[in-house]
């Protein structure tokens, strides 16, 4: 039985498909600036320097747009934990330091532009939304005890920056706004490429140690959460962008997990071990449940949908009758 490869030993043996990845990253990647993706036009002041404070009828996003909007950018708004957690996972030496470095530069520009458009809009409250990232900022972003190490949390930021990817891309179609599309769209471009980034690692990690690397993979999917877990409203917000196809168990399951087991050929793999072996299994196992998950939420959320449907139909057919 050969012995596991320590973190060390990981990290040294796939630098060179971190620099070779960080290069394309770099040869690939556009830079943008935030103020170009805000009708400033539409700003004006608040109260304190002489103009009028938020109130709700300003805001032309619905209430669908609103929560995705918060969600997105409350997550983004967690950078400094996202960050600290990679540094102390991967290595700020060589190129795993310059792409840490590259990384949390790209993401911040997130939170810049989503704020910037918020406040010019007037599409939330300010004062709530700055109440709620003090509260979110301040609990941090943190792992699971037990889910340190390069391996885990690879895996793990592989299927988020996906999942990220699918939310503003979903989110810029519901605001109903050229402009927000447009930002999010490109918001989304900038996390699928650091997904391919990190999906290109962590199959290389698979390659390298595939007993350790399947069951990191295992207890990322069979334990997933989106880093925004915990933020104010968390719950509330999850639910509306779920029953209106912004981010569900679907979207999920299809868009997000099958495709990176697929490009990382899983389960047609022939190089495990007994404990990689039983890993796979135990996905599996996860994944035919999570379908039969997938099935029973989308069935009640077309009957859910459908009484709302009728429930509105009525009332404007008794206002109409009035």
């Amino acid at each position: 039985m050969t012995e596991d490869l320590t973190q060390l030993e990981i990290l040294t043996a796939l630098e060179p498909v971190a620099e070779q990845n960080l290069n394309r990253h770099l040869s690939i990647a556009k830079d943008w600036n935030p103020h170009d993706y805000v009708p400033w036009e539409e700003g004006r002041n608040f109260a304190a320097m002489g103009g009028t404070d938020w109130e709700p009828s300003q805001s032309k996003l619905t209430d669908v747009a609103k929560a995705a909007m918060i969600t997105n950018l409350l997550t983004e708004d967690n950078l400094p934990s996202y960050h600290r957690e990679i540094a102390e996972n991967f290595s700020l030496d060589g190129a795993w330091g310059t792409w840490v470095g590259r990384w949390t530069a790209e993401e911040n520009r997130h939170g810049i532009v989503i704020r910037d458009y918020l406040v010019v809009t007037r599409g939330v409250d300010p004062v709530a939304l700055e109440e709620a990232r003090m509260v979110h900022m301040t609990q941090g972003a943190h792992a699971p005890a037990n889910w340190g190490g390069f391996l885990v949390n690879v895996a793990y930021v592989t299927f988020q920056e996906l999942a990220t990817r699918v939310s503003h891309r979903n989110t810029g179609r519901v605001c109903d706004d050229p402009i927000a599309d447009k930002m999010l769209a490109r918001v989304a471009t900038d996390e699928n490429l650091h997904m391919i980034f990190y999906r290109n690692l962590c199959a290389a990690a698979l390659d390298l140690a595939p007993d350790q690397a399947m069951p990191a993979i295992t207890k990322v999917l069979t334990n997933f959460q989106m880093p925004g877990a915990g933020m104010p409203n968390w719950r509330r917000n999850g639910v509306l962008m779920a029953k209106h196809g912004i981010y569900d168990l679907r979207q999920h399951l299809d868009e997000v997990v099958r495709p990176v087991l697929k490009q990382w050929n899983v389960f047609d793999r022939n190089d495990f071990g007994a404990r990689g072996e039983a890993a796979r299994d135990e996905l599996a196992l996860f994944l035919d449940k999570l379908e039969k998950d997938v099935l029973r939420f989308e069935e009640q959320r077309d009957r859910l949908l459908a009484r709302e449907r009728e429930v509105a139909e009525r009332a404007t057919a008794s206002a109409a009758a009035r």
